[in-house]
């Protein structure tokens, strides 16, 4: 999916591929991902779970010199992987990636017991030009999710990828009201068809109730 200056591309349950007009390409959670995704310069991990976290994916992904940001939790896995410069992030940090602006922001559970606020694990927000990105990580609706609202005003074009999976995460029903509230230009479902939790359907659910709210969204294939 070609959005102004960037081309965004579904990798797989949680995974998305970011490569912008100059050639620079970045990975978010990569999981077992195709053989011809390509290398990548930068790859964001949102927290150490190993469908987020996976060191074979990284690797895969990896090249000399690849960056991986990650929040302190996924540092000993990190460390196993051999010519990669590794840089921790932590909520509210805001780094600067040849062009790119990437925010660490909040992800976490309010009901359940999987991802923690304790934690400290991350969502990111991408900024490229007039592009906004939210990847929420794995989270629930949650109260710091309000702030994001703002990014789809001043000409920017906003894109939520948002999980729909249930049990370790959100469902559909959550993830319509998230995307509802934040009033994306384009809402995208992830955390499913990975064999970890989710299907097709809850992505085609949470498609048809954003459309019943007036919210533009889409499946994206997988790569």
């Amino acid at each position: 999916m070609k959005i102004d200056d960037i081309e965004l591309e579904f990798l797989g349950h949680s995974g998305f591929l970011i490569s912008c007009n100059e050639g620079k390409k970045i990975a978010i959670d990569p999981y077992n991902v195709s053989e011809n995704v390509p290398k990548v310069d930068l790859i964001l991990i949102t927290h150490s779970h190993y469908d987020h976290c996976s060191i074979k994916d990284i690797e895969k992904l990896s090249k000399q010199g690849t960056t991986i940001i990650i929040p302190a939790d996924a540092q000993s896995k990190i460390t196993k992987i051999k010519n990669i410069e590794m840089q921790l992030i932590e909520i509210g940090d805001e780094i600067k990636f040849n062009g790119f602006k990437i925010e660490a922001v909040s992800a976490y559970n309010v009901d359940k017991k999987f991802h923690p606020k304790s934690e400290e694990w991350l969502g990111y927000v991408v900024k490229l030009n007039n592009v906004v990105l939210y990847h929420s990580g794995d989270t629930d609706k949650i109260p710091e999710m309000e702030k994001l609202t703002g990014y789809g005003k001043h000409g920017n074009f906003f894109v939520a990828l948002l999980p729909v999976s249930g049990t370790y995460v959100m469902d559909s029903d959550e993830a319509a009201e998230v995307a509802n509230i934040l009033s994306p230009d384009l809402a995208i479902p992830m955390h499913y068809g990975a064999g970890v939790a989710g299907t097709l359907a809850d992505a085609e659910k949470f498609i048809k109730l954003c459309n019943d709210l007036n919210v533009k969204a889409q499946i994206l294939e997988k790569i």
